[in-house]
C-alpha cells in the first residue's frame, strides 16, 4: 500500500501547517509548498532546509528564511472546494500575489499527446501500489525534467515545484505541468505561482480551474489520453 504520514512544515521554526504526504523528497515538498502558498518568492529567500526531530509521530522539516524573505504571513491563498468563498474572490485573492502570465509560448498538440506515456513510464510507485498521484514537469518541447509521486495530488505538484526551486530553475515560463488525475483550482494556482504557462491533466478540470486558467494566462488541457485532448483555456496557444 502507499504510505501516508504527517509532515509538519515550519518556516523560521514557526509552524505553518501539517500535510499528510507520502514520505520522500520532503525538502522539495516544503520548498514547493512555501512558494506556491506565497510565503517565499524563490530560492533567494531560503537559506536552508533541514529535518528536525520527530514529534508525536509527526516528521518536522524547517525552512530557514534569509533577510530577503517575505516573512510568514497568514494563510489565505488556497481555497478548497468545501469553502464558501465565491470563485471570483478566490481568483482575485491569488492574483494579488501571483499576477497573470501575459507572455506565454505556444505548445504543439503532438508534443502534448506524447506526455501521458512518458509520465506512465516514470510512475514506479504507482505501478507497485496503485495508490499514488503523479505530477511531472516537462519542457515546452515535451522533454521530461522531473516526476514526483504522492498520496496527495497537491503534494506531488509541490514536490515538482520544490525540485525546480532548489535547482534554481525558476521561473518555469517555458515548461508544462502534467498531473495524473484531474486539474483542480489549487493545482492551476500552484502552476501560476511557479509561472508554468501550460497545465495538462489526464482527467477533467473543474469549472473554477478552467475559469482561473483563462484569467491567469494559462493554457489548460484536460482528458489528455488515448491520442486526444480537450483545451479549456487559451486554445490559440495549442498548435498543430
Amino acid at each position: 500500500m502507499a504510505v501516508e504520514e504527517p509532515l509538519e512544515i515550519r518556516a523560521g521554526r514557526k509552524p505553518i501547517c501539517v500535510v499528510m504526504r507520502t514520505p520522500g523528497h520532503d525538502q522539495e515538498l516544503a520548498a514547493g509548498f512555501l512558494l506556491t502558498e506565497g510565503f517565499i518568492r524563490g530560492a533567494q529567500d531560503v537559506s536552508g532546509i533541514r529535518p528536525l526531530m520527530r514529534k508525536e509521530n509527526c516528521n518536522i522539516i524547517n525552512v530557514s528564511l534569509n533577510s530577503s524573505g517575505r516573512g510568514v504571513p497568514s494563510r489565505g491563498i488556497m481555497v478548497s472546494s468545501s469553502c464558501g468563498i465565491c470563485g471570483k474572490a478566490s481568483i482575485d485573492a491569488v492574483h494579488l500575489r501571483f499576477p497573470p502570465i501575459t507572455d506565454a509560448p505556444g505548445v504543439k498538440a503532438g508534443d502534448l499527446m506524447a506526455l501521458p506515456e512518458k509520465l506512465r513510464k516514470e510512475q514506479a510507485a504507482f505501478a507497485r501500489t496503485g495508490g499514488l498521484h503523479a505530477a511531472a514537469l516537462f519542457t515546452i518541447e515535451g522533454d521530461l525534467v522531473v516526476v514526483r509521486e504522492d498520496a496527495g495530488r497537491h503534494n506531488a505538484v509541490d514536490k515538482v515545484v520544490g525540485h525546480a526551486l532548489m535547482a534554481k530553475r525558476l521561473p518555469l515560463d517555458r515548461h508544462i505541468l502534467m498531473v495524473s488525475g484531474r486539474a483542480s483550482f489549487e493545482i492551476v494556482q500552484k502552476a501560476l505561482a511557479a509561472r508554468i504557462p501550460v497545465v495538462a491533466a489526464v482527467s477533467a478540470p473543474s469549472s473554477l480551474a478552467a475559469e482561473f486558467a483563462e484569467q491567469s494566462g494559462l493554457a489548460l488541457i484536460g482528458f489528455l489520453r488515448e491520442g486526444r485532448l480537450n483545451v479549456y483555456s487559451h486554445p490559440e496557444r495549442v498548435t498543430h
